[in-house]
């Protein structure tokens, strides 16, 4: 289900589907869910928590925890190369290399008993050609790149002496450090404060221009979509529901669960110079996400959407695209948003 890349996609995701066999029953993490990403493009994936947004981006890296998750479909094409049908030490070749991957937390991803140099020069020998001491010169160098003051000492050092922010850059620098084709940046400024928040993504946004790589940025953060990415997947109950390009999916949402996410931001007006909340009453979308091991037949937002109907719960709709390059699934989003008008 590609849009309109202009430039043929450096990643292809095409019908993914991801189960997790559970005691309460099958559990549809990922259903039937394709999107592709260009060079050089950030792409973002939004949802509520349980939406399927972090199993999609452990799916595409081959990192789902078997037992009891499996991927049961679909194909990740990178460059060509279908990722399922490679072997793990193939797999291993490309992680870190072709596609890397940040997390939310740094210290669940870093080795405490480690320097932080020693694990960066350890991705980098196990991907390039390079000797121990220009590795850790390497190291040092993409330290430097993220912005750690003195990173010859910070290499040296533990991850537990570095700070929640350094720890975020350090694991950047790691991500960047073999210049792979494809990051994926789960919630990558969670645990972080909001100034630290916007260095981190800035830096992020600053390496891929330098780098040319294409993001795949993960977040629930709206405000962080505006500013960051040029195209947007929306995700619910582990299905895709919308596409667009940002500006189009921020000015006329076709889907109502978007068009809930987008009423419940503050948004800011500016008013005799200077920036203030708007004064309009924010909006909660009611109900909650249905646990995947039991969704309803037809469209999951059903049970939370006011225009739902007897077709809405009777099959989920198919994908449409009711403008150029803006696609949802919603059996009403034409006669809702004047979609196609």
């Amino acid at each position: 289900m590609d849009t309109h890349d202009p430039m043929p996609p450096v990643l292809d995701v095409a019908g993914l589907r991801t189960m997790f066999f559970t005691r309460q029953g099958l559990l549809r993490a990922v259903d039937d869910v394709s999107f592709s990403v260009a060079r050089g493009e950030v792409l973002a994936v939004v949802g509520e928590s349980g939406c399927g947004k972090s199993i999609t981006a452990l799916s595409i890296m081959r990192l789902v925890p078997s037992p009891p998750g499996r991927i049961v479909g679909g194909s990740v094409t990178l460059d060509g190369r279908d990722l399922l049908k490679l072997d793990e030490a193939q797999m291993r070749g490309v992680r870190g290399n072709e596609m890397s991957m940040i997390f939310q937390e740094p210290m669940t991803s870093l080795n405490p008993v480690l320097t932080v140099g020693s694990q960066i020069s350890e991705a980098i020998r196990l991907h390039q050609d390079l000797s121990r001491a220009a590795a850790a010169d390497k190291a040092v160098e993409m330290l430097r790149r993220v912005k750690i003051p003195e990173p010859a000492q910070r290499a040296r050092e533990f991850p537990h002496q570095l700070s929640g922010g350094m720890r975020q850059r350090a694991m950047i620098a790691m991500a960047l450090a073999c210049n792979p084709k494809v990051l994926i940046a789960d919630e990558p400024t969670t645990a972080l404060d909001v100034t630290i928040q916007a260095q981190i993504l800035e830096l992020i946004l600053r390496l891929q221009q330098d780098l040319g790589t294409a993001v795949i940025l993960i977040t629930h953060d709206l405000g962080v979509v505006a500013e960051t990415a040029q195209r947007v997947i929306v995700m619910y109950a582990g299905r895709k529901i919308e596409e667009a390009d940002v500006g189009a999916l921020f000015a006329e949402p076709l889907h109502p669960y978007t068009h809930g996410l987008l009423a419940s931001v503050p948004r800011l007006a500016i008013m005799s110079g200077q920036v203030q909340a708007a004064q309009e009453r924010l909006q909660e979308i009611p109900g909650m996400v249905p646990p995947l091991t039991n969704l309803p037949t037809g469209c999951a937002f059903a049970p939370r959407c006011r225009f739902a109907d007897a077709q809405c719960r009777a099959a989920f709709p198919p994908y449409t695209q009711p403008r150029r390059g803006h696609w949802v699934a919603c059996w009403h989003s034409e006669r809702l948003y004047g979609a196609g008008a």
